[in-house]
């Protein structure tokens, strides 16, 4: 699978790049984070997981990243919501599991909120929810740091840690004890902000962000296993 060419479906005027495993549901949807793409270690390790087990699995690329067209610096957060959203929505049916990575546990929150009775469970990796607020001072600084005044102002539009996160399903955090770029304590606010009751946040002992270290991967393959398995 992982050795194929991409797949493309239309959004818009946009080309994004997808690679979809058939298999039973529920259908694992992974999110990259911010300037990554669908053929990361733990994207490829997801879809091989998949594999074994018989799962469908969906990755893509937002638009202007990775195999999709379009320019990076065009992009902005309410974009690649839309295009996560067609992707769900045209690609998959049934039961969700979505898995997001950094900037894409954002996008996976705002996917759930607005497919709430087809999310079974969320699974957030080193998830940097609101990460245009907390990292940044204003939006001359993100620009400073490299982060687009496009993308920083689209994200201040999609804030979620400040009022209550309207999701009642499961939720999954794997996050690292010693993450620079996203610190520990985002994570706890998350974990707080969520109306679900079935939240569950693991802490990588000595981790960074990127989670890619083969004990780091089979921690969140075990965590996705434990979801995908009848009680």
């Amino acid at each position: 699978m992982s050795g194929a060419g991409p797949t493309f479906v239309e959004i818009g005027t946009r080309r994004i790049a997808y690679r979809l495993r058939e298999g039973v549901a529920p259908t694992l949807v992974f999110f990259p984070g911010y300037a990554s793409d669908m053929q990361g270690a733990k994207a490829l390790a997801l879809d091989e997981f998949a594999a074994r087990r018989g799962l469908g699995i969906v990755r893509f690329d937002y638009s202007g990243t990775g195999s999709s067209g379009g320019l990076f610096e065009d992009g902005a957060l309410e974009l690649w919501i839309e295009e996560s959203l067609a992707v769900v929505d045209r690609l998959t049916t049934g039961p969700l599991i979505l898995i997001g990575s950094s900037m894409g546990g954002w996008i996976a929150l705002h996917v759930a909120l607005q497919r709430r009775p087809r999310v079974m469970a969320l699974v957030g990796i080193a998830a940097a929810p609101d990460f245009t607020q907390w990292g940044f001072s204003d939006g001359n600084a993100a620009e400073r740091q490299g982060l687009s005044r496009t993308f920083w102002e689209s994200g201040q539009r999609h804030l979620l840690l400040e009022a209550g996160i309207g999701l009642d399903c499961p939720v999954r955090l794997v996050h690292g004890e010693c993450d620079t770029d996203v610190p520990l304590e985002v994570a706890f606010r998350l974990m707080r902000a969520l109306h679900s009751a079935d939240v569950q946040l693991q802490v990588i002992k000595g981790g960074g962000h990127r989670l890619s270290e083969p004990h780091e991967i089979d921690a969140i393959l075990r965590t996705v296993a434990a979801l995908t398995e009848p009680e």
